[in-house]
């Protein structure tokens, strides 16, 4: 993104600060998605609809692309008031919650069934707890399965630990696992995932093809490995105190209209992902694959990492609960 970009960007954000009263609700809301991603888009649907809803009397305003910060600092400014809402992964999730990170333990699932049927049983538990922090969550919008894009090919797990890795800042008990497993995570806001890459600071990342796409990351990180690591939970989540300020009527009204939109955003993520491979591909993205005997050891070396965080990052009892209803579903299943 450009200084000018940014500069402007932020000017609209303090003049939305002084709006004139008695033009209606403003919801500020911020977002690492790019302008024109997937996620971006249903955002902007969202808040189509709730104009149109509510009569021009809830606008949403959508400030993407990191413009406002690292998803902490989209924290920060919703605990002051400066933001009323925001498009979270799980790792900004974990902060309200650290409930919800048992949805993105490493190789917990294997496929978007088995975290749809999850999900949906802990899901009205999780929506209290958000509330209980002072959040509501307007919808969920998983952001797809996370891959390894590295400089140079990865396929068995020793491969991976000559490169350095990307990790989310303040994310302790998550880089304490990978420096205990022998790898080198080096701890940065997303917002400078780039810089990095060009740098070499880090040759290394774990994301979306549709964000490896979005963000042009995968041109300084050219091979994927064909492996789902775990996916990326997001939702859309607003104050629990500029909900209450909405008129009771809309309210229903207003949430029907996101969960619609989240809903069709998961079910177009797997073709978004698809697409975004072979477009990467097309310019120069190599996609190794991984033999069923490697990906054994890689589920082992995994399943290693969960002592370290069970405890610290994510309460032990809800990665124990979230395993139990995977297994349920795959009995189920066979």
């Amino acid at each position: 993104m450009s200084k000018a970009l940014r500069i402007a960007m932020l000017s609209a954000f303090v003049v939305g600060l002084t709006a004139a009263p008695g033009t209606g609700q403003v919801i500020k809301l911020g977002t690492l998605a790019p302008d024109g991603s997937p996620w971006h888009t249903t955002l902007r649907n969202i808040a189509e609809a709730w104009k149109e809803l509510s009569n021009g009397q809830i606008r949403v305003r959508i400030y993407p692309g990191g413009v406002l910060g690292d998803e902490p600092d989209m924290l920060r400014k919703m605990n002051v008031g400066q933001l009323q809402a925001a498009a979270l992964t799980g790792a900004g999730l974990k902060r309200i919650t650290p409930e919800v990170r048992a949805l993105e333990m490493p190789m917990m699932f294997a496929s978007e069934d088995e975290l749809d049927y999850v999900r949906g049983r802990i899901e009205p538990e999780l929506e209290t707890l958000f509330r209980a922090k002072g959040y509501r969550i307007l919808t969920w919008g998983d952001a797809g399965w996370v891959y390894f894009f590295t400089a140079s090919a990865v396929v068995h797990p020793n491969d991976l630990k000559p490169l350095r890795l990307f990790a989310w800042a303040g994310e302790t008990a998550h880089i304490d696992a990978w420096k205990a497993a022998g790898y080198n995570p080096v701890p940065l806001p997303a917002t400078e995932i780039y810089t990095a890459l060009q740098t070499g600071l880090v040759n290394a990342l774990i994301t979306t093809p549709v964000a490896a796409l979005s963000f042009q990351w995968f041109g300084l990180t050219p091979h994927m490995t064909d492996l789902k690591w775990a996916p990326m939970v997001g939702a859309v989540v607003v104050t629990q105190a500029t909900w209450d300020r909405i008129p009771v009527a809309l309210r229903p009204k207003l949430l029907a209209s996101a969960r619609e939109e989240g809903a069709r955003l998961q079910s177009q993520l797997p073709s978004f992902s698809s697409k975004a491979i072979e477009v990467m591909k097309r310019h120069g993205l190599t996609v190794h694959a991984v033999e069923p005997a490697v990906r054994s050891v890689w589920e082992e070396r995994a399943r290693l990492s969960y002592p370290m965080l069970m405890g610290t990052m994510v309460p032990a009892e809800m990665v124990e609960r979230v395993q139990k209803l995977r297994d349920e579903f795959r009995r189920q299943r066979n």
